[in-house]
């Protein structure tokens, strides 16, 4: 079962190398890493091309970028990683061995990169929430047989909200595999607004798309946050 990890990039030469390098050893075991690029102008894509199979251009936009990278994928798995992550090296065998068998797609749990205590319990509460409501964050990984998300259409190009709305329409044919094996993903913007104004920030976005308000409203808030 051979996987396509996707990561969509936007001027992120400070983390690309990072999350690129554990993802070698995938490669070598014969899986494939596309980086589609939203038009950095710094040295993101410079710094990918030698650690990737691909550097695709596309428009701005991370369901944008991610469906381009689909659409050029040749694994019968998609694996949608954030350029701000560090992997395991072996997430390759937990993904074939997750969706041996019925199963069609899933996540990872996270951890947030940062020391204070608080960002544990951030991390804690967004695992604990993904397993009992079945939606994944893009932050957790979400990968799926390429058939399937091919059925439902792929992300839906919206700027903001693009992870919770494919795993609403991916739970219509089957629930997540949730692998306790942990991604670690960048807590600067926690750090930076500061963690509680960040908490309240998250909830507030969920609770708003929860009850209709548009996608594009919505990032104008994240962007402001």
């Amino acid at each position: 079962m051979q996987l396509t990890v996707i990561i969509p990039t936007l001027n992120e030469a400070a983390c690309i190398s990072a999350t690129l390098m554990p993802l070698q050893a995938l490669r070598a075991r014969g899986h494939e890493v596309i980086v589609v690029d939203g038009g950095s102008v710094d040295a993101t894509v410079t710094q990918a091309l030698p650690l990737c199979d691909r550097v695709l251009n596309s428009a701005p936009g991370r369901a944008r970028q991610m469906n381009a990278g689909a659409q050029a994928a040749t694994g019968e798995v998609l694996w949608f990683v954030h350029a701000d992550t560090d992997v395991p090296v072996d997430s390759d065998f937990l993904i074939q061995q997750a969706l041996q068998g019925d199963p069609l797609w899933g996540r990872f749990d996270v951890r947030l990169s940062g020391r204070q205590p608080l960002l544990r319990i951030v991390a804690w509460l967004m695992n604990l929430r993904s397993r009992i409501t079945g939606i994944a964050t893009g932050d957790q990984g979400i990968f799926v047989k390429r058939t399937v998300f091919t059925a439902v259409g792929g992300f839906p190009e919206i700027p903001l909200m693009e992870d919770i709305a494919l795993s609403r329409a991916l739970k219509q044919h089957a629930h997540p595999v949730c692998l306790r094996a942990r991604l670690v993903t960048s807590s600067r913007r926690w750090e930076r607004d500061g963690i509680v104004r960040t908490i309240l920030l998250m909830w507030w976005l969920r609770f708003a798309y929860w009850r209709g308000v548009s996608p594009e409203r919505l990032a104008m808030h994240y962007q402001h946050g």
